[in-house]
């Protein structure tokens, strides 16, 4: 996302061109690709000007909304997420919990726009 929003606004970038500037096999970043455009998250055409851009502005895109469309879930372990029998009794759930509020305040906190500066 950074390597796409960083070249020339308004125009498609290519696959390849982006899998060289990586160091990553373009079937790799077809995977990859194929995730973000599925968020709506880019979008694509086809011929010899063809390739992929950003469907917003840099500003408008949220790290942690980026981060879940490729990872699912940031959480650090699965307890927080998809709920546990003893959460009322465990010693270390609070911990698990505050750890994951942190993790997501940070990462929707920050825009692509800020990683690009």
């Amino acid at each position: 996302m950074i390597d796409i929003a960083t070249q020339k606004q308004g125009e498609y970038i290519s696959l390849t061109d982006i899998a060289n500037r990586q160091g990553i096999s373009n079937k790799y970043l077809e995977q990859i690709i194929g995730k973000l455009m599925k968020t709506g998250y880019l979008k694509s055409a086809r011929g010899n000007s063809g390739g992929y851009m950003l469907s917003k502005e840099p500003k408008q895109y949220k790290v942690g909304n980026i981060l879940r469309a490729m990872e699912e879930k940031l959480s650090p372990t699965d307890c927080v997420t998809e709920g546990c029998s003893r959460q009322e009794s465990c010693k270390t759930f609070s911990f698990w919990k505050g750890l994951d509020d942190v993790i997501s305040e940070y990462v929707d906190s920050k825009t692509l726009e800020d990683l690009m500066r």
